[in-house]
């Protein structure tokens, strides 16, 4: 067997989340309004998800780009201090790190993101030795990727090549028009994560159900998340499995996918069936929704199954 110096390198971008909280519905005429919460939390989906991972014990590196202001040092300190390797960040003097400001309603959000460094990630600056290094490649926001975007299937070529699986989340796209070339690289993906939005704007269909048969057939497993209704995979022409997802009280739902995917994957990497790493995902995702921000609650490994094993009795 390959030995291998991490089990995950996640690859994307790297932002701070300012999440505001209360009435934050925008006034405009120079109104001022005042809000119930105002913090900097570690954001951007592979950030989250690279947090979710090494907190499930998975050695985790992640590769992405940030600039010399105070949101990057934020950002490389914060996921040291997760015990996630930051070798692969790449820090750009000149351009400002990306960051995101988030409106939180509830359960629900709105996200505003500059883009900055996020947009500016390219292939010669991935780290491929890192990448060989590991067991696992997940890259993140596909469509925020502009840079790197055209050189994804390369990419996941690379790592193929050297024996490293694949997983990737796109995101939400921005533009609305699912392309940018992401067909192309779900051929090199192993894992697929989307939301129910974006597994319908991938395949082209307004039915979930239809979405993921379709990316089932053209993936090999893929793992919709959706929402409070847990979540749902399908691996090949096996027929879908679903998982509810347990009752928590929600103080944030930022990164919640993220977490999820990080225990998919932890499953995946474990050799687990589909249902049971669904089960982990769920739950890893749903517990992170206990406190605010993206990383803060997520639960390490005897945490998650210990609540699976709870909800069992």
């Amino acid at each position: 067997m390959r030995a291998a110096t991490f089990d995950i390198v996640a690859v994307g971008e790297i932002n701070a989340d300012l999440i505001l909280s209360g009435d934050v519905t925008p006034a405009f005429g120079q109104a001022e309004k005042l809000l119930s919460d105002a913090r900097l939390f570690i954001g951007s989906s592979a950030a989250i998800f690279a947090c979710g991972a090494a907190r499930l014990g998975l050695r985790t590196a992640i590769i992405g780009k940030v600039g010399t202001d105070v949101f990057g040092r934020f950002m490389v300190d914060a996921l040291n201090q997760r015990g996630v390797d930051t070798s692969g960040v790449v820090v750009d003097p000149k351009i400002p790190t990306g960051l995101s400001v988030i409106l939180c309603k509830g359960a629900d959000r709105a996200i505003l993101t500059y883009p900055g460094t996020i947009s500016a990630l390219r292939y010669s600056e991935i780290s491929l030795p890192l990448v060989r290094a590991a067991r696992h490649l997940h890259l993140a926001s596909f469509f925020l990727l502009d840079g790197l975007r055209p050189d994804v299937p390369r990419l996941f070529e690379e790592a193929s090549r050297s024996g490293v699986t694949v997983s990737m989340d796109t995101n939400f796209d921005p533009a609305e028009t699912w392309d940018g070339g992401v067909r192309e690289a779900l051929r090199h993906v192993d894992v697929f994560f989307p939301n129910a939005v974006e597994a319908r704007g991938v395949a082209g269909t307004g039915s979930t159900d239809a979405a993921i048969n379709w990316l089932a057939a053209n993936v090999g497993l893929v793992a919709v998340k959706l929402g409070e209704q847990g979540a749902a995979a399908k691996q090949g022409s096996t027929p879908a499995i679903s998982q509810a997802a347990p009752a928590v009280k929600v103080v944030d739902a930022v990164g919640a996918g993220d977490s999820f995917d990080a225990g998919f994957v932890f499953g995946f990497l474990s050799g687990w069936d589909p249902r049971r790493s669904l089960e982990l995902g769920v739950t890893c995702g749903s517990l992170s929704t206990r406190k605010a921000g993206g990383a803060d609650a997520q639960p390490d490994l005897a945490e998650a199954m210990q609540f699976i094993e709870s909800r069992r009795r």
